[in-house]
């Protein structure tokens, strides 16, 4: 049973497909997956009931997935294809509990496929590790918490212990997660943000005096423009598409830049039209695709402007020369580096021609109100911080801020990883933040920085990290250098993993290791007061409940605010926080949270109003919280990758049927492939240079800063439609490539979309 794949993917019997993708995204092709996914999990009962109750104001759950705002106008059926996966994912009728257990040891799963180990189903009791045996065991809940407080109580410093959270952890939760890690002693709270968007929080930081975007979905509604980077909408945030097609048809002008021209930046038929479903009718989701080298988008940017900094010449309309003196710091030195930089070299480093980027620059200039929109395909670079700025600095010139359809506007990726910052998850707090919280809940916060999540995985490797917690996700999986990541996970005295799957991280663990399982987002939150609901923050600043709809998977389950209140009990036996007593009823800590968080004064009320409330945004305001007290432009120099002759530049990516670490098949329908991911995508003129055909078996090397190396062997080449010099491939496989020490000097995130490697035929 090793190495087991998913049902779709048994090459053995299905040979691996290459056909590209000419259809719409969504539409019919998202109906039939969702069928046969509903079919393959056994779930024709609650998986249409639950599609009924997801993003719903009136008592319904949240989705688990992406962070795309939920409509405005109650749409009742504001859901997506990876979404409906994501929840019946979750509501699976399969167990994985004691029997499972006891019938495979530990090192006998290590060898089995991502896709087998979350295909056992829904843990359903806590479970410890047995060296002796290499066996997980049943133990119970009092049990653990005990063996985690005494842990955590016997570290000689608390800097010891990481407290890491994914982004699917509720606002509830999360607040009392970083009190307990800072009623312990430490800022040690790393997060998924570290690898996704810390450089679009800095650069908004800096820039705005906000670390958020400033728009709303009203906003998307009525912009002008819509310049949308490095995101593959149809995957990553599918109800996006309803807001791209509206605009398309609305006359609204819709920019993609991607170095690939990915399904949901053609055409999509939305599902719940179902007047264009029943006629097959797609709408443009685009008027323009550029597709720049990876990496290449500062230098695009910078093109843009400098068009509209040379048409402003003749053009006073092309400027907002008032907005410009009145609320921004900085102009002239920027606007004299954007004239200085010579056409030729922002063609070279960009990957796109300046004739495509006076096309983009026409549509920014003739539309009065723009909004410009990215994720991880522009942050996961050295110089994303820097890139993220010049987004800012674009929007700038034009007075593209505070104002109705104009803005930045990052696309954040799990549920509420951005309410995992607000509520204060966060390795470098500030002290306005420590002050409130030492206020009003009566502790003493560490000051000193902690760690983030190459630190966390670096102090493993050291031995001055002992105990490791990881409050949902799969972080075995989703970290960089996967070797690395491995053996500095094994090195820790104790690694617990608050989960509602078997994953990566429960067979990649510490000399002592637990399995503590937790309700999931669909299920009922029972405690003394009643039946619980969580708040979640999505990416444009909404926060409302989410309210599970579902009877627990088991008896056994415990809320996460009542795991980290017992581990929180156990390790500070003489605290005077009220850990159960916050449990009992979330309104208590939704009190609490009032008092501290910025933006959640009457929170209780607020958060029930029919679509919760948005948390006040002064960059909206145009009162920016920066030292200037003004927008500050900023004028980095255009980054030089440095590439050898013979090597590419890879990005990970995730597959269509994937979400983040959860691979559902080994088929990508919107890039045309089908049971394979061991595979790179590249050029077709590079894989001819090297006498590679479609299918050849390819190993691909990894060159890291310091010199070492790292590789993958017989992935298979896929020709592709993506700049030359680039090639592409599917995480979590490819971050074996990504080596520990390479991550942004600026952000310090692993620069997982900018790995400088080889790719030669095997053998």
């Amino acid at each position: 049973m090793t190495d087991r794949g998913t049902e779709d993917s048994d090459t053995d019997r299905h040979r691996p497909e290459f056909h590209p993708y000419h259809h719409p995204a969504a539409g019919w092709g998202a109906a039939v997956s969702v069928t046969k996914f509903l079919a393959r999990e056994r779930e024709p009962f609650d998986g249409p009931r639950a599609i009924m109750k997801m993003n719903h104001e009136d008592g319904g759950f949240d989705c688990p997935g992406c962070a795309w705002p939920d409509d405005l106008k109650g749409l009742k059926l504001d859901i997506c294809e990876n979404g409906i996966k994501h929840v019946t994912w979750e509501m699976t009728h399969k167990r994985c509990g004691r029997e499972f257990f006891a019938a495979h040891t530990v090192s006998e799963l290590a060898n089995w496929s991502d896709f087998a180990l979350e295909d056992q189903g829904r843990l359903t009791e806590p479970m410890v590790y047995n060296p002796d045996t290499d066996h997980y065991e049943p133990i119970g809940w009092a049990d653990a918490f005990a063996l985690v407080g005494a842990a955590l109580a016997g570290l000689d410093d608390p800097n010891q212990a990481a407290y890491y959270t994914s982004g699917r952890l509720g606002n509830e939760a999360t607040f009392l997660y970083q009190l307990m890690a800072r009623e312990l002693g430490t800022n040690n709270l790393p997060d998924c943000s570290n690898m996704c968007h810390e450089a679009s929080g800095r650069a908004m930081q800096a820039a705005l005096g906000t670390g958020k975007g400033t728009v709303d979905l009203a906003d998307w509604e009525t912009a002008d423009a819509l310049f949308v980077l490095g995101v593959n909408a149809a995957s990553n945030a599918p109800r996006m598409l309803t807001a791209l097609s509206e605009a398309y048809r609305r006359g609204a002008q819709i920019v993609h830049i991607n170095p690939l021209v990915e399904g949901g930046a053609t055409r999509t038929i939305i599902p719940h039209d179902f007047l264009r479903m029943a006629t097959f009718k797609s709408t443009k989701t685009s008027t323009l695709n550029l597709q720049p080298r990876i990496g290449g988008d500062l230098a695009l940017i910078r093109g843009i402007a400098k068009v509209v900094l040379e048409q402003s010449k003749t053009d006073p309309k092309a400027l907002d020369a008032e907005f410009i003196e009145r609320f921004t710091a900085g102009f002239e030195q920027y606007r004299d580096v954007v004239e200085a930089t010579p056409w030729d070299e922002i063609e070279a480093k960009s990957g796109v021609s300046e004739r495509d980027i006076r096309a983009a620059a026409k549509i920014y200039r003739d539309a009065d109100r723009s909004i410009i929109s990215w994720c991880l395909g522009v942050t996961q670079h050295e110089h994303g911080v820097d890139t993220v700025r010049e987004i800012v600095n674009l929007l700038l010139l034009r007075g593209n801020l505070g104002r109705e359809g104009a803005g930045p506007s990052p696309v954040r990726g799990h549920s509420n990883v951005q309410g995992n910052r607000t509520c204060g998850i966060d390795h470098r707090p500030t002290e306005e933040f420590l002050d409130r919280l030492a206020e009003v809940c009566k502790i003493d916060p560490p000051r000193a920085h902690g760690l983030d999540t190459v630190r966390t995985i670096e102090a493993m490797h050291s031995g001055a990290l002992k105990v490791f917690v990881g409050m949902g996700g799969n972080f075995a999986a989703a970290a960089p250098d996967t070797e690395y990541t491995y053996a500095g996970l094994r090195k820790c005295e104790l690694t617990v993993q608050v989960s509602t799957k078997l994953n990566r991280s429960h067979v990649v663990h510490g000399r002592r290791a637990l399995i503590l399982p937790c309700l999931g987002r669909t299920e009922k939150d029972h405690q003394r007061s009643g039946v619980q609901s969580s708040s979640v923050e999505d990416s444009m600043s909404m926060v409302h409940l989410s309210r599970g709809m579902k009877k627990p998977a088991s008896p056994e389950l415990m809320s996460e605010p009542a795991i980290i209140a017992g581990m929180a009990a156990a390790a500070l036996p003489g605290s005077a926080t009220p850990w159960q007593w916050y449990v009992e009823d979330y309104d208590r800590i939704r009190d609490t949270m009032a008092k501290v968080l910025d933006g959640f004064e009457d929170f209780n009320r607020r958060v029930r109003l029919p679509l919760g409330f948005r948390i006040k945004q002064p960059a909206r305001e145009l009162v920016f919280l920066t030292p200037s007290g003004k927008a500050e432009f900023w004028a980095p120099p255009l980054p030089d990758d440095g590439v050898a002759e013979d090597s590419l530049i890879l990005a990970t990516l995730r597959s269509h049927d994937q979400w983040n670490t959860t691979v559902y098949s080994d088929n990508d329908r919107y890039r045309g492939v089908k049971n394979l991911r061991t595979l790179v995508f590249m050029n077709a003129e590079d894989m001819a240079d090297r006498g590679i055909r479609e299918f050849d078996e390819v190993d691909i090397v990894a060159t890291a800063r310091d010199g070492s190396t790292r590789s993958l062997r017989r992935y298979k080449a896929i020709p592709y439609s993506i700049p030359r010099g680039n090639a592409a491939g599917y995480m979590p496989e490819m971050n074996v490539l990504c080596a520990i020490g390479d991550y942004s000097t600026q952000s310090d995130q692993p620069i997982m979309k900018n790995i400088k490697v080889r790719v030669e035929r095997s053998g």
